[in-house]
């Protein structure tokens, strides 16, 4: 989020931090990070992140329980199972690791590491061994608090209904009829692609781990003391190829970068560390879960007249991309 929400002033900002991390009521500076939440510098020694429940007031409450649940299992991995590789938030004065701001916002803190995240990108292959291990050790944790999920296609329904609809005008917006072009040219793979994925969760083993769920560059902070987890909003128990696969080759061809060899010897590692056989059903599956789910999402948006160029890019690309 480049820019701080406009319904969100500082000083609520501050009022929040002073009733649960009174320490931590000080100077604070936005930091235009442009990932998934909002974020503030506060005071030089912490990092406040600020995520958005939702537009829908209706589901706000779910989504914040959701958050808490996640993020207490950030902090019960890091203190109690003592994986120090987990960047979890520091607890507000009521042992909480989440407040709620208002209706719309929720409020986490944590310590401001120094450190650089990566890209949006594959693994560097010398980084690979060492995220394995990390992996490895996560997916023998206790599941905590974190939910169990299955690889159901969020916004299915929606989707089906846009393929249902490609011969009509699609006027509600200013991308729209773009958006039904780039289907229409593909609305036959796109089927295609559903059936696949039904396919695979079929065949996929129904054992499960605590799994990250976005172990990419972009969620791993690189520090003078090794690699951290960040960003644990996604923590899961799912399938452990919910997170390999972004280890592999596949994760490479999703994001249009050429993959490079070594998905053998990185998977030969896991099943030496954990002892489980990796399933070539689950590696499959999550990259497809990913394209799906993500057009699936601009797809709506679009279709329901939201002023985004860059929905309408990352659409196409995925268009372009899959095969």
């Amino acid at each position: 989020m480049r820019k701080p929400p406009p319904d969100l002033t500082e000083t609520a900002l501050l009022k929040a931090l002073r009733a649960g991390w009174p320490p931590a009521a000080g100077k604070i500076e936005f930091l235009p990070l442009g990932a998934g939440s909002y974020s503030w510098s506060v005071v030089g020694r912490w990092f406040a992140r600020v995520d958005d429940l939702g537009f829908d007031p209706a589901g706000r409450d779910e989504a914040f329980a959701e958050l808490h649940r996640s993020l207490a299992t950030a902090v019960s991995l890091r203190n109690d199972s003592g994986l120090d590789f987990v960047l979890a938030p520091l607890p507000d004065q009521t042992g909480a690791p989440l407040r709620r701001l208002s209706s719309r916002y929720a409020l986490s803190l944590y310590p401001l590491v120094d450190g650089v995240a990566g890209p949006f990108a594959p693994h560097p292959p010398a980084d690979r061994a060492e995220i394995v291990d990390l992996l490895a050790r996560l997916h023998d944790a206790p599941p905590g608090l974190a939910p169990r999920i299955t690889p159901a296609l969020p916004g299915r329904s929606s989707l089906e209904v846009a393929l249902g609809d490609l011969g009509s005008v699609w006027d509600a917006g200013p991308y729209a009829e773009q958006a039904r072009a780039l289907l229409a040219g593909r609305a036959d793979d796109i089927h295609g692609w559903l059936a696949e994925f039904d396919r695979l969760v079929a065949e996929l083993p129904a054992d499960g781990v605590l799994t990250h769920g976005e172990p990419h560059p972009g969620n791993v902070l690189r520090t003078a003391d090794g690699l951290l987890l960040i960003d644990w909003d996604t923590v899961a128990v799912a399938p452990p190829e919910r997170d390999l696969w972004m280890l592999t080759g596949r994760f490479a061809t999703l994001v249009g970068a050429q993959p490079d060899p070594g998905d053998e010897e990185v998977l030969a590692r896991y099943t030496a560390r954990t002892g489980r056989t990796v399933s070539e059903a689950g590696l499959a599956l999550y990259p497809l879960w990913w394209t799906l789910a993500d057009i699936a999402v601009f797809t709506d948006e679009l279709r329901r007249g939201e002023d985004a160029p860059e929905s309408l890019a990352y659409l196409g690309g995925y268009l372009r991309r899959r095969r």
